[in-house]
């Protein structure tokens, strides 16, 4: 069996689009994912960002648990410095209520902003300055083992869903290793190579909240049937990257003012970094570049981040990959796929 495909929707909203619109395009894409056997589907937390509608991820979860019937819904991630753990332990019991067995819970130690907007989130100076990550953890348990005197996290009669933590560093490798829950790396993004944290976590892996490892290896992947068909479609999401890194965010344009845009000297620079974390191409190109990544960090489940504004590509996309990826290793795309494995909670 090939390992778990899963997606990391950010909810893409393009230029002149409406965010109502954006947010179909996910349920369809779930509904989509569903069909195609992906495993699970995660909503990440961003703030002030054009072009990323998604803010809540628990919101996503609701609204898309309740067009969907089986594949796995989360967050990827909570920011849990942008909020209090025991806010956070009553909302994520409330969705494993709502939907049981269907969530995820995946935690990362970023503003999932700039620091503006980090403070106007905290409202504390010292809190956008503090790193408390772990410490915040441990809170967030404690409110779901019930371990805080006079003070219940309600409902009380489910527990929090599987938890995983998230990031681009050895810190989160460590401490995932450390306490024993899964690990999810975002290669989507950043520039440095996964390696190193995610063989780490494999190694320094302790049981904990969850017996084993389970490492997730998050990559950009484009896909269309030709390789400059999957270029056009990585466009828009290239040239809104560029601008917001280099202080001039902008919603990703269309496919066709994407293809006008000329980048000069300094972002085509920048440009060169974003396209070095991406994957773009044919379906069979794609699926071996992935499947390479995935053997070399040893990784137990992908998940594909495709920003693509075009909501009839982004589609195929996805489709194309699942065909090929089922074909790269040898099982019948018309086959059910396993379920999504849940884990042991904390």
């Amino acid at each position: 069996m090939p390992l778990p495909l899963s997606i990391l929707d950010l909810v893409p909203l393009a230029d002149g689009q409406r965010s109502a619109d954006a947010v179909a395009d996910s349920v369809a894409l779930a509904r989509h994912a569903e069909a195609l056997g992906y495993a699970r589907v995660w909503y990440a937390e961003h703030h002030s960002l054009p072009g990323v509608a998604s803010t809540a991820p628990e919101l996503m979860i609701a609204h898309v648990a309740a067009h969907t019937e089986r594949i796995r819904l989360g967050a990827g991630g909570v920011m849990l410095p942008n909020h209090a753990p025991l806010r956070i332990a009553e909302v994520y019991r409330l969705l494993e209520a709502m939907h049981p067995g269907r969530v995820d819970l995946g935690l990362g130690r970023a503003p999932g902003t700039d620091g503006r907007t980090a403070m106007a989130l905290r409202g504390d100076p010292t809190k956008v300055m503090r790193d408390d990550f772990p410490a915040q953890l441990a809170e967030l348990v404690a409110w779901d083992r019930g371990a805080v005197p006079g003070v219940v996290a309600q409902p009380d009669d489910v527990a929090l869903p599987p938890i995983w933590l998230l990031g681009s560093s050895d810190f989160s490798a460590n401490l995932a290793a450390a306490r024993g829950y899964p690990f999810a790396y975002a290669a989507h993004f950043s520039p440095a190579p996964p390696d190193g944290p995610m063989r780490a976590y494999r190694e320094r892996f302790r049981p904990g909240a969850t017996p084993a490892p389970r490492a997730m290896l998050a990559v950009a992947a484009f896909v269309a049937e030709t390789a400059a068909a999957a270029e056009d479609l990585a466009r828009p999401a290239l040239v809104a990257f560029v601008r917001l890194r280099t202080g001039r965010p902008i919603r990703p344009p269309t496919p066709e003012a994407a293809r006008a845009y000329r980048f000069t000297p300094l972002e085509e620079a920048v440009a060169a970094q974003v396209r070095a974390t991406q994957i773009v191409g044919t379906p069979d190109a794609v699926a071996e570049r992935v499947a390479a990544l995935a053997a070399r960090t040893r990784a137990d489940e992908v998940m594909i981040a495709s920003h693509i504004v075009d909501a009839a590509g982004r589609l195929r996309s996805y489709a194309l990959l699942a065909e090929a990826w089922s074909a790269l290793a040898g099982r019948d795309p018309s086959a059910p796929a396993a379920p999504a494995p849940g884990h042991a909670r904390t």
